[in-house]
């Protein structure tokens, strides 16, 4: 049987070339996704940068370690302690101590992420002046870079400024340096110094502070964002993890189908094969035999793509800002026979259900199929689309019921709708001929047959009809559930925040430094405003003894608390919070009024806190309210105004820009700071999510493409025969193309029902949290993807059709199989 595959393969060069296109592209799609998840396991060192030639750098507590029963836990700290003055005290005696401090700089014509530091640590970087002298006076200051040269004056947030020198930027940030006098009345607060000391004396005396010292390639720890590289491998990994899954998850299913969809086009030759003497397990052996060749050729093509195609996806993901500058991919070898062996094992696996049953048929009864297909479904294909699609439903019902919060976490969205998809696939050819009809109901009620021959023909063939549809379908429920999710959710949090906001205004700082005590004195003598001065910060709470669990904490004085917040409670009352005292939500373990619980502050202080209230959940971004006192040090971030009654709110406004003063802070109205806090997912989490959206669904696009030449390649006598009947050939291509429609608009509807069902199991879950809100079906997009696939699949349709007919007479088509 080697040779007949070897024969077929040529004699059918149509269909195994297309099985052939499907499995390269979904190869390539898992090397390529499977050699950027590797280039994420690791990051490449990274020393010091600005304590590259510090001697000792001592830092204040920056992180909390609780012991529980099976080891120590830690947390950073949201707010670091400074170094005790005792501490520093005994250090001077050492040698010298030069305190550090960093601090937000805006600058007119100068970089967006300025930063300032005290001139003294500028040597320890070490910078250099290129040009000029050291600052002396308050108002000078020494730039990083060209954007300023010596002479020039600035205006910054922190007031005016004279450039007296200019030294070489280093890359790792925009620093401007100014006097030390100058940058300790600009940043008060200091959380780690550098001591010109033996490191021993120095741990001699830092001993139990809970201060570190940190010495050799440990200095960079004392650097802005020390982990930023940890982090930015982590996001990147989570990322390229979620486009991987979807874009196997699709690129198995697509090329399953299309194998599958290739046998089943054979019916006829194998009934003739089976008439001349053929046994089942020659078919099958012959059928196996063909998907190996195609398979090992089409596998091996894939990885080769895949080598040069994850480079481009490397640069892409460093020039969008996902990854950082140093991100390459290369080196890893476990990717390519991930996707060799899994394009292989797929190949294979998606023609032996079909192979297995073309075998097991008789001759005559070979031949009958190949005429009409007589039963839409195997049992095996319907009871794993049943199976599927019950464990589907069933792990949604204890999800609502047990964990509703589970279903709107990130992970659980995206891979979710897989389960569905995949049911909804394998049950396609029962309900494609139903749907169709009712498709094509209105046009098969006009005058003519075409209207009745798209019907009949779509109907029939359902299998055909099921494989076609089948990338329609994964495009647009994949676009539907993970677009209409982030959509629902975002809508989500925009009510919760709109009814949590009473205030009529609110007053944000145009950096993380906040508000000082002065701007708030000037902000709540403002007149007709009753202002609420808020903190953000973190409490941190041992759950059941072992799990350290930080959560997000606003701190407001209770009665400002309650004019200017309604907050959803659901036992308790806002004006029993004090200083004794703390407002929770659902989520943590002990939430019943009056109870006791022992949390840890944003600085690592230990308290233990009666719970004065208890909040819903809501979709997560509740946190817990403290009183200031319990801020642990947090500046004043936000500011909302009531304004009283009688009080005219453009005045007030007025008013308190007038007490910001300059310096970039705003002055909101309610729908404006709703606005700005509901925005959705920032750039980069847009762009990222863009990208798993767009390889699945332009992979899909492809495979729907070659589907639709895979199909019509084996309908040329049936073309012939309608121009025997007397059909023209542009009846018979507009014919091709309304049949084209009829598939794309089955595989739309399939796919809307599947987003439908997915967004409404996470409306269940945000109702049972207490959040109401509509769901949000993406329809402009989800209409835009099916005109694109509709598109695609008249153009994949007609164009081989016309080629066919001009090919020869309908004559000796008729006789032609491909």
């Amino acid at each position: 049987m080697l040779s007949t595959a070897l024969r077929t393969l040529r004699a059918r060069r149509v269909t195994f070339v297309g099985s052939f296109v499907a499995l390269v592209l979904g190869v390539a799609l898992i090397t390529v996704m499977g050699l950027a998840l590797a280039a994420t396991s690791d990051a490449p060192p990274r020393g010091p940068e600005r304590f590259a030639v510090a001697p000792v750098v001592v830092q204040g507590q920056h992180s909390l370690t609780v012991s529980t029963p099976i080891g120590e836990r830690r947390q950073d700290l949201d707010r670091p302690r400074p170094v005790p003055e005792a501490v520093v005290a005994e250090l001077r005696t050492l040698g010298t101590v030069v305190v550090d401090r960093s601090f937000a700089v805006r600058a007119e014509g100068g970089p967006a992420e300025l930063v300032g530091h005290p001139w003294s640590t500028a040597a320890f970087a070490p910078y250099a002046l290129d040009a000029g002298r050291a600052p002396r006076g308050a108002g000078e200051v020494v730039v990083a870079g060209d954007w300023a040269r010596p002479g020039e004056r600035v205006r910054t947030d922190r007031g005016e400024v004279r450039v007296v020198g200019t030294v070489r930027a280093l890359g790792f940030e925009q620093a401007v340096f100014y006097g030390d006098e100058r940058a300790a009345e600009l940043a008060p607060r200091s959380v780690q110094l550098v001591v010109d000391a033996a490191p021993d004396a120095v741990r001699a005396v830092v001993g139990g502070s809970g201060a570190r010292v940190l010495t050799g390639d440990d200095r960079r720890l004392a650097d802005a964002d020390p982990d930023r590289d940890r982090e930015a491998l982590t996001a990147l990994n989570a990322l390229f993890g979620t486009a991987g899954g979807i874009s196997a998850f699709v690129s198995v299913a697509v090329v399953a189908s299309t194998f599958a969809f290739a046998v089943a086009q054979r019916r006829r030759e194998f009934g003739l094969l089976r008439t001349a003497g053929a046994t089942p397990g020659q078919l099958r052996r012959m059928v196996v035999a063909e998907a190996l060749g195609v398979g090992v050729l089409a596998s091996a093509a894939g990885c080769v793509l895949g080598s040069y195609g994850a480079p481009v996806l490397a640069r892409w993901a460093v020039d969008e800002g996902l990854a950082p500058g140093w991100f390459s991919v290369g080196g890893h070898g476990w990717p390519y026979h991930l996707g060799f062996w899994t394009g292989l094992g797929v190949a294979v696996c998606g023609v032996l259900a079909a192979s297995w049953r073309a075998g097991r048929t008789g001759p005559v009864e070979a031949l009958r199929e190949a005429s009409a297909e007589s039963r839409a479904l195997t049992p095996g294909r319907l009871l794993a689309g049943a199976a599927l699609g019950l464990t589907a439903a069933v792990t949604l019902a204890v999800a609502l019921v047990g964990d509703p919060g589970g279903l709107l976490q990130r992970k659980t969205y995206v891979s979710r709708p897989m389960l569905l998809i995949t049911a909804v696939a394998l049950l396609a050819p029962v309900v494609t001929g139903p749907l169709t009809r009712l498709v094509v109901w209105p046009a098969a009620r006009l005058r003519g047959a075409g209207g009745m021959l798209v019907r009949e023909n779509a109907a029939a063939g359902t299998r055909r009809t099921a494989a076609v549809a089948a990338p329609v379908l994964i495009t647009v429920a994949l676009a539907g559930s993970l677009l209409g999710a982030t959509a629902t959710l975002d809508g989500a949090r925009e009510t919760e925040v709109r009814q949590r906001t009473t205030a009529d205004l609110v007053v944000v700082p145009a950096t993380d430094d906040g508000f000082d005590a002065a701007a708030v004195r000037r902000l709540a003598a403002v007149p007709g405003a009753e202002v609420a001065a808020g903190a953000s910060g973190a409490v941190y709470v041992l759950e059941d003894g072992v799990a350290l669990i930080r959560s997000d904490a606003r701190a407001v004085a209770p009665g400002a608390l309650a004019a200017t917040a309604a907050l959803p409670l659901v036992a308790g009352r806002v004006a029993d919070l004090d200083d004794g005292s703390i407002i929770v939500n659902e989520e943590w373990r002990r939430h019943t009024v009056g109870e006791r619980v022992d949390v840890w502050l944003g600085d690592g202080t230990r308290r233990s806190l009666r719970i004065a209230a208890v909040m819903a959940t809501g979709t997560g971004d509740n946190g817990v309210y403290v009183t200031p006192r319990n801020a642990g040090s947090a500046p004043v971030d936000r500011v909302d105004v009531r304004v009283v009654a009688g009080a005219d709110a453009g005045a007030v406004a007025d008013g308190l820009r007038v007490a910001v003063g300059g310096g970039g802070a705003r002055v909101l109205d309610r729908d404006d700071w709703i606005a700005s806090v509901a925005a959705g997912p920032d750039r980069v989490t847009r762009t990222g999510f863009l990208l798993v959206l767009g390889i699945a669904l332009l992979y899909t696009g492809l495979s729907l493409a070659n589907t639709m030449v895979m199909a019509g390649s084996d309908r040329v006598r049936d073309l012939a025969a309608l121009r025997l009947a007397g059909a023209t050939e542009g009846q018979v291509l507009r014919l091709v193309g309304a049949e084209a429609l009829t598939v794309v608009a089955v595989g739309g509807a399939l796919g809307a029902l599947v987003a439908a069902v997915e967004l409404l199991g996470m409306w269940g879950a945000l109702g049972a949290l207490s959040v109401g809100t509509p769901v949000r079906l993406p329809w402009g997009t989800l209409g835009a993807l099916t005109g694109v696939c509709a598109v695609l699949a008249v153009v994949s349709s007609v164009v081989p059709a016309w080629r066919s007919l001009r090919r020869g007479r309908a004559v000796e088509l008729a006789g032609v199989r491909e």
